[in-house]
């Protein structure tokens, strides 16, 4: 395998033209400041595109050259060789070939490295060259964004404190300050990624955390099971919960300060054969969104759906599986209505968000108090507008239409894969069609995709498939500008930043009621729907493909039935 030096490799870029010397010379300052390689100096200085670099660079060294950010089909191999060494030595495996390792080396001419991999596996190594900062990208994308070690002896960059509710009397427990650390930066890390749920998930032989991230779970560090009990003993004494109790499920709640920001945590934990899996809901208080043009509510369907919440009275459902955007929603709709003339009440399993100038309570199986009771309770209040979290069981829904025909507004969401399904799912429930009909202002089913990252967002040509696809919703070619994310930093290499909503709204006209009554099917509600002007939910995740918002992929994701 020849040898490269830099002087060689430079002289190469400038005699093919790829690159001035006054511009090299920028990139050499770079390296030497920042201590970073040439050849990441050059490609984030933009002096020269990535893989024309390394075509070049794998050219001299009679090498392949591997672009890890389109290869998707590593991770599986990864693995194999340990964290350790893959940080040390800026390694990842991509694939393994009988007993043969195919490694992507920054460094391919480093012989220790290559002997210490294998050494330590016990199989031969072929190195092939790659990108340094794709390998740093893919590391991360494997092990998260630093060892656990590393993670305990990190200078914390964001304090996080616990703020205690009055009341409840601090329980004495002794846990090493490291400990204490690791578990307060799994949190700050979490919430600087704009995680929506952490997983800390007991296995045989490691713990794992994992964030939810837009949706999607992303692995960010194994730990070892030594440390399980630990953190778990940690979370709970921060959640108020009982910490010798490990045969039992428990929820708690936490309040947190990070940085500038109020946090809420509602944190679950369940015993597994493993040990105790712990999942915490993050709630952002400054988060919460204040009008639907931030969930993404088409013009057409934000316009008829705000002369239906400005009804006084009547049932308005939002309807979609679990995490798909329901709550968002609601709150959008209670801000949207929240006036010192109206009294609102709601009543949520949990209250996620504190709402000035709305009267908010929450449920307690353990005294009583369900969706059903508090409805109840909610008459002698006086309420204009009642926000009840679900719709669970027959007695909430005959609850809520009694509210609705008494005259206030009642705002609610039920588990259906569409809008007119909720119709059927209420009949279905053993409520009369009469008051179905008569109750129901309308339904709004929703669906989260996630936006195309707008820092490494392209254009790209329509394949025929997808043309295809188009045609079939009759959707013009001549509208169509596609695109996708290619991975960046910004986006943890996903090529996606952000979730908007996807919406099909059906309003209950003359027609639709006359077919409740009839006990009509789901099917047959949304043929006379569609006739009306309704847009599925993935007609609509469609019309954002074409507008270049998110992919065709994530709408036939969240859309598929």
């Amino acid at each position: 395998m020849p040898k490269l030096s830099i002087t060689k490799f430079t002289q190469i870029l400038t005699e093919r033209n790829l690159i001035s010397h006054e511009d090299l010379n920028k990139a050499m300052l770079k390296h030497e400041e920042e201590g970073i390689s040439l050849e990441e100096a050059l490609v984030e200085s933009s002096l020269i595109e990535k893989n024309k670099l390394m075509q070049i660079k794998a050219e001299c060294l009679n090498l392949e050259y591997v672009d890890l950010l389109n290869k998707t089909d590593y991770e599986e191999y990864a693995r194999i060789v340990p964290e350790s060494m893959c940080r040390r030595y800026q390694l990842i495996c991509i694939n393994k070939i009988k007993q043969r390792l195919i490694l992507a080396m920054e460094n391919p001419l480093d012989v220790f490295a290559i002997d210490d991999v294998r050494l330590r596996i016990g199989c031969a190594v072929e190195p092939v060259l790659s990108y340094g900062g794709d390998i740093k990208k893919a590391i991360i994308k494997v092990y998260g964004e630093s060892s656990w070690q590393d993670l305990i002896s990190k200078v914390e960059e964001e304090k996080v404190s616990v703020v205690k509710d009055e009341g409840k009397e601090e329980i004495a427990v002794v846990i090493d300050a490291p400990l204490i650390k690791l578990v307060d930066q799994i949190i700050a890390q979490a919430v600087e990624r704009k995680a929506s749920d952490i997983h800390i998930e007991p296995f045989e032989r490691d713990l794992k955390v994992r964030y939810r991230i837009d949706g999607i779970m992303n692995e960010v560090m194994s730990l070892s099971m030594e440390l399980q009990p630990a953190i778990t003993s940690r979370i709970k004494i921060m959640a108020s919960l009982n910490i010798t109790e490990k045969r039992l499920p428990q929820d708690g709640r936490i309040m947190l300060r990070v940085g500038n920001r109020d946090i809420d945590l509602r944190v679950s934990v369940i015993p597994t054969i493993s040990g105790e899996d712990v999942v915490l809901r993050i709630l952002d208080r400054k988060s919460v969104l204040i009008n639907f043009e931030q969930i993404g509510f088409p013009p057409d369907i934000e316009a008829k759906f705000k002369q239906q919440i400005k009804r006084t009275t009547g049932v308005i459902l939002v309807t979609g599986p679990t995490g798909s955007g329901k709550s968002s929603t609601l709150y959008a709709m209670l801000n949207t209505l929240n006036s010192i003339t109206k009294k609102i009440v709601t009543i949520e399993d949990p209250v996620e968000y504190y709402l000035h100038g709305i009267n908010q309570v929450q449920t307690n199986s353990k005294v009583g108090l369900t969706f059903a009771v508090g409805l109840r309770a909610f008459f002698r209040q006086d309420p204009d507008i009642m926000m009840v979290g679900e719709i669970r069981d027959v007695e909430t829904a005959k609850v809520a239409i009694e509210a609705a025909l008494t005259g206030h507004l009642v705002l609610s969401t039920l588990h259906t894969n569409d809008a007119p399904g909720a119709v059927t799912r209420l009949i279905e429930m053993d409520i009369e069609p009469f008051l179905v009909a008569s109750s129901i202002n309308c339904v709004l089913a929703q669906r989260l995709v996630r936006k195309i990252c707008p820092y490494c967002k392209i254009a790209i040509d329509p394949y025929p498939e997808i043309l295809k696809v188009f045609d079939e919703f009759g959707i013009s070619n001549s509208n169509i500008n596609l695109a996708k994310g290619t991975g960046c930093s910004q986006c943890n290499n996903s090529g996606y930043k952000g979730r908007m909503g996807l919406f099909e709204l059906m309003v209950m006209s003359p027609e639709i009621e006359k077919l409740v009554l009839k006990r009509a099917t789901a099917g047959e509600l949304s043929e006379v729907a569609k006739s009306q002007g309704l847009k599925t939910l993935k007609e609509d995740g469609l019309i954002k493909v074409t507008q270049g918002v998110t992919t065709l992929e994530e709408v036939l994701r969240v859309t598929y039935t």
